[in-house]
């Protein structure tokens, strides 16, 4: 790796991508040395400050050219427990590297992440929403990934993981004991060490329910439920969302998808806005209404006002007619 830094922050929300990026860091870090003698570790608690921290990394290096103090859940800390932390990072001490680990971004104050980004640097380790982003996520994972899977076995992999690409990296592992390093990987290959599929996005959700494709819309919803451990309100909330913004566009008169994005408020890209009108446009009014008709009775029926169906039927049956208001679906 390039010359060692005083200080790195390893942030996301998938406890199992910030692990492993904690790990191949700290690996990097120690080279060919001893962990034993270079690496020590600290829990991060609600009830104590970081004064152990900041004495160990301004402790020089015993019998090795470097300590890398490692702090888990660095997140834990108040502002004022951190002060100790944050005087050290003003004058951190060469041969020293502070890894600290945070997965709740919330409570992560901006004084941490700019005392490390004055002297170090911060590892995001979240993947992308989007599916362009995540894409690309995935295939710069696979870069130094220990088998080489094939487009049609990477296919499947990203439709089966969905959102759980936190279990690609032990995927590529086992795939690798079962072929060899460096294997070529086809998609009969790879299918039987999938497991249970994970969840998806939103957007597939209603991507699906706006092309009027019901079996897909109904399998995505499904996975939401289940690998995803969505409440069906949750899933209410997206599809009322989702929606709304057809709603907003519905008789405003926009042109194109610029005014689009202004009506609904939307920064930066605008391919949101122009999906959101390109639907209200082939719905009509009477479809946007019907839509939000159909979220009203379903939204009584999970309250149990009206039906007493269980939840998954209730969702899996809005959604097939969702999905049916389209041209495509009135056919």
């Amino acid at each position: 790796m390039t010359e060692p830094l005083a200080a790195y922050l390893v942030r996301g929300d998938d406890p199992v991508l910030r692990a492993e990026a904690a790990r191949s860091l700290i690996h990097e870090l120690v080279g060919g040395g001893d962990a034993a003698l270079m690496v020590e570790e600290h829990e991060a608690s609600d009830d104590g400050d970081t004064s152990a921290i900041a004495d160990a990394a301004q402790t020089p290096p015993f019998l090795t050219d470097r300590r890398v103090v490692v702090v888990r859940d660095v997140s834990a800390y108040s502002s004022d427990a951190l002060e100790p932390l944050l005087r050290y990072l003003d004058e951190p001490l060469p041969s020293s590297s502070v890894v600290l680990v945070a997965g709740d971004k919330g409570r992560l104050g901006q004084k941490l992440v700019n005392a490390v980004k004055k002297v170090g640097h911060v590892v995001d380790t979240g993947v992308p929403g989007n599916r362009k982003g995540r894409s690309a996520w995935l295939a710069d994972q696979l870069k130094s990934a220990p088998v080489r899977l094939e487009p049609a076995a990477l296919d499947v992999v990203e439709h089966h993981l969905g959102e759980d690409l936190g279990r690609l990296a032990n995927l590529l592992e086992a795939l690798a004991a079962a072929y060899g390093h460096g294997a070529r990987i086809a998609a009969d290959d790879v299918r039987p060490f999938l497991g249970e599929a994970g969840s998806v996005p939103p957007w597939e959700l209603t991507d699906a329910i706006d092309s009027g494709d019901t079996g897909k819309a109904v399998s995505s919803l499904q996975r939401m439920l289940a690998a995803g451990d969505r409440h069906p309100l949750q899933v209410m909330a997206t599809l009322h969302a989702h929606y709304a913004r057809m709603l907003r566009l519905d008789g405003a008169g926009v042109r194109d998808e610029a005014q689009a994005a202004e009506v609904l408020g939307m920064k930066g890209s605008t391919f949101p806005a122009k999906k959101a009108l390109t639907q209200a446009r082939r719905l009509g009014h009477d479809g946007v209404t019907e839509a939000f008709r159909l979220l009203s009775d379903a939204d009584l029926d999970l309250r149990k006002f009206t039906k007493d169906w269980p939840e998954q039927l209730v969702m899996e049956v809005l959604v097939a007619r969702l999905s049916r208001l389209g041209p495509r679906g009135r056919r």
